[in-house]
């Protein structure tokens, strides 16, 4: 039964690829919009999306631990992401505890302190087999920066202070791209370990579910919100729009998981740019 499976599977792989552009478009698009309509019906609480969602960015961090303390080696890691990563949680964990104080503060400071000891262990115990050469993405002027001047240009209007309100969006821009150093590396490298796929999959799963939740509200609201008129009517496009980025830049390498885990490659090679 399973190689009937594996060999349906790498059929419809195969014919996926012999597709044109338009085609693979189509496809993708149909997948995408079946998966909304089906989580829409089955999820009632909007709030469990962003739950979910974290709790598998925990997963992901998890996945990270258990590799380094077995394998005793942070090849593949990228450090800049996951800095990247500890900055926005913790400037998110500041504006949980400001405007919010729920699961998701719970979540957020148990991904946190994941993330550092992360960096710890590549910044120091595995500092040997880290490859900074091939961590070469400059997050400064290209992410830190510009996800700066966005949130102090396009942010939230609510009744906390002006310093809040700049650091949740600040914390949202720059969570949609955190993950572009991790990407640089491995396209630099070639290939991608097991455990590194496993995250940056987890990563992706993620942040569908986010996207999903912003796609579907608006959907229920029938856009009303991206035609807000006055002071930061800008926010809400300005979140789908940071989800919607962070989706895309994971979803071609959620196929290329995908596609390697059927067909029961434990490493896989990048050909091309992720």
């Amino acid at each position: 039964m399973g190689r009937r499976r594996n060999s349906s599977v790498n059929v419809l792989f195969g014919w996926v690829r012999r597709q044109s552009m338009k085609v693979k478009a189509f496809l993708a698009v149909t997948s995408v919009l079946s998966s909304l309509l089906a989580l829409k019906f089955l999820v009632k609480d909007r709030n469990h999306f962003f739950v979910a969602s974290e709790a598998i960015h925990v997963v992901g961090i998890m996945v990270l631990i258990y590799k380094l303390t077995t394998q005793k080696t942070c090849s593949g890691l990228s450090l800049k992401t996951q800095e990247l990563t500890a900055m926005f949680l913790a400037v998110r964990l500041y504006c949980s505890f400001v405007m919010e104080g729920d699961i998701h503060t719970v979540l957020d400071l148990a991904t946190l302190i994941s993330t550092l000891w992360v960096i710890y262990m590549i910044r120091f115990k595995l500092k040997s087999t880290y490859i900074k050469e091939l961590d070469n993405f400059p997050i400064y002027y290209y992410v830190v920066l510009p996800s700066a001047i966005l949130a102090i240009l396009v942010h939230p209007y609510t009744q906390h202070s002006m310093i809040s309100r700049i650091c949740w969006a600040f914390c949202v821009y720059l969570e949609s791209v955190s993950v572009l150093p991790q990407l640089r590396l491995m396209q630099n490298a070639k290939m991608v370990e097991p455990f590194t796929a496993h995250y940056v999959f987890a990563l992706g799963v993620a942040r569908f579910l986010g996207c999903a939740h912003w796609i579907i509200q608006v959907y229920e609201i029938g856009g009303k919100y991206l035609y807000l008129i006055g002071s930061g009517f800008l926010w809400l496009p300005m979140i789908l729009l940071a989800e919607v980025v962070q989706t895309f830049i994971l979803a071609d390498f959620c196929y290329y998981y995908i596609k390697s885990v059927m067909d029961g490659q434990l490493v896989m090679t990048l050909s091309s740019p992720v």
